[in-house]
């Protein structure tokens, strides 16, 4: 992301501002930006009296503002991290005196996620003006995977797009515990490398065969046998495969080739833009396209729903996921 390049970069350069509010759905950059500064403000024999952590739930904006006022010991300044700072999200406004003030010496840092601050209010104009405000925004599904190959590409690393969907699909937009399965892949695979299917299925344990990505790939070209595989694989393995991922999935999969029937410039690279896709998978919505006609992909889209209510309970007698898996594939590809 831009803004953390930028962030590092400043900082890198000496240019540290006395506040940093770090916010938003996305903890990953939150957790980045503040280790950074962190580890790298400071140097480490000055941290020991000049750099100190707080958690929201056990203190107070006051105590806060106590700890950015106060001068560094034998070095230029002092570095005040405040984690979880969300919980202290019914008084975070009275940040706002010492913000529109702060102690030249300190960088005062608030961590505070999976939220964020009005932008009419007065913190966020003072924080604004005299310090560093970065929203980290969640990723869409479909931006993830793009994600992914940016992240390896900095290490020197390339990944295959479907490794980078299985990933995706295993783990979900979680980048905190993508990064953590990224991590171990990069002690076993030697740089300059491809991070392939086989390589994730070898070392992280998901099945490059039996997966969702594979069960919708086999749907899409009426694989009867490869379909009816992976969900009976998926029916001894329910808790690896929740029902409720493979509908959601699903339900994605054929919204999106209704949008591709739609399409009046079928070509590759419009096909990848309009659907948010890498070009890569663009015959998988082809495939699907030629064998369900907009007619059946809208009943389609109305049995995963059914399917999807069932999951929850609802008018299937606790039906067991396995079967209303089989009872919609029936239906699907019947």
């Amino acid at each position: 992301m831009d803004e953390v390049k930028q962030i590092v970069t400043d900082i890198k350069n000496g240019n540290c501002k006395p506040v940093y509010f770090l916010m938003g759905e996305e903890p990953y950059y939150i957790d980045k930006v503040s280790d950074y500064i962190d580890k790298n403000v400071l140097a480490e024999e000055e941290k020991g009296f000049n750099q100190m952590v707080l958690y929201g739930r056990d203190v107070s904006i006051e105590d806060i503002v106590s700890n950015a006022k106060r001068y560094p010991m034998m070095a230029e300044r002092q570095v005040v991290i405040v984690k979880e700072a969300q919980d202290l999200s019914r008084t975070i406004e009275k940040l706002v005196d010492y913000v529109e003030n702060p102690q030249p010496s300190t960088v005062l840092v608030i961590c505070y996620k999976y939220k964020k601050i009005d932008k009419r209010k007065k913190l966020y104009k003072a924080v604004a003006k005299n310090g560093v405000i970065f929203e980290s925004k969640k990723l869409y599904e479909n931006q993830v995977a793009d994600w992914i190959r940016r992240v390896l590409g900095g290490s020197n690393y390339s990944i295959e797009p479907k490794a980078a969907q299985m990933l995706v699909e295993f783990l979900g937009t979680d980048l905190g515990k993508i990064n953590n399965e990224l991590e171990k892949l990069k002690l076993i695979i030697p740089k300059g490398e491809q991070i392939t299917a086989e390589k994730i299925e070898a070392n992280i344990g998901i099945s490059k065969d039996y997966n969702n990505f594979e069960l919708r790939k086999a749907i899409g070209s009426r694989n009867v046998i490869k379909a009816h595989k992976i969900i009976n694989y998926f029916s001894q393995n329910p808790k690896d495969n929740p029902l409720v991922v493979t509908i959601s999935l699903l339900y994605g999969f054929f919204s999106q080739v209704l949008q591709y029937h739609g399409l009046p410039d079928k070509s590759k690279s419009n096909v990848a833009s309009a659907l948010k896709i890498n070009p890569y998978f663009v015959g998988d919505y082809s495939d699907a396209a030629r064998n369900y006609p907009m007619k059946k992909v809208s009943q389609i889209i109305a049995l995963l729903r059914d399917a999807d209510v069932k999951s929850k309970g609802v008018g299937a007698s606790n039906l067991p996921a396995g079967d209303i898996l089989k009872e919609l594939m029936v239906k699907i590809m019947g």
